[in-house]
């Protein structure tokens, strides 16, 4: 009997959780990660009825984003980073906000939320700004 197994989901963790391997995380805002937010809501390139549930990228998914663009590839779709994780880890990431198409407004709700149930001010902050981008752009 034999299997293979992707080490990426070795490391992988819900992507939006503040405990990484029993330590809390340490998130910084993702510049990048903003960014590209910003830039596909400037664009139009936004989903505003799938729930997130629905919305968020699967493990296979994930990795065929990080086969395609690398972990950097991959965090832009993140707003943010966990300084202390290792940069070649999806755990690096955290709070992700699209489908790797388009920025997702339930996505959006749902890393404010998080962020703001484990106190994480800047990231509340950075998912609140974009939110508001969001919805004065499609009103």
């Amino acid at each position: 009997m034999s299997f293979s197994v992707d080490l990426r989901d070795l490391t992988s963790v819900r992507a939006d959780s503040t405990r990484v391997r029993g330590r809390m995380a340490k998130y910084k805002v993702n510049d990048e990660g903003v960014a590209l937010a910003r830039k596909l809501i400037d664009d139009s390139k936004v989903d505003t009825e799938t729930n997130w549930s629905d919305a968020a990228p699967s493990t296979d998914e994930e990795n065929a984003k990080i086969d395609q663009e690398g972990y950097r590839g991959y965090g832009k779709w993140h707003l943010a980073i966990d300084t202390e994780a290792s940069e070649e880890t999806k755990s690096r990431y955290g709070f992700p906000y699209g489908d790797f198409s388009k920025v997702n407004r339930a996505g959006l709700i749902h890393a404010k939320q998080r962020a703001s149930q484990n106190d994480h001010d800047d990231v509340v902050e950075a998912a609140g700004r974009l939110l508001e981008h969001l919805d004065s752009t499609t009103s």
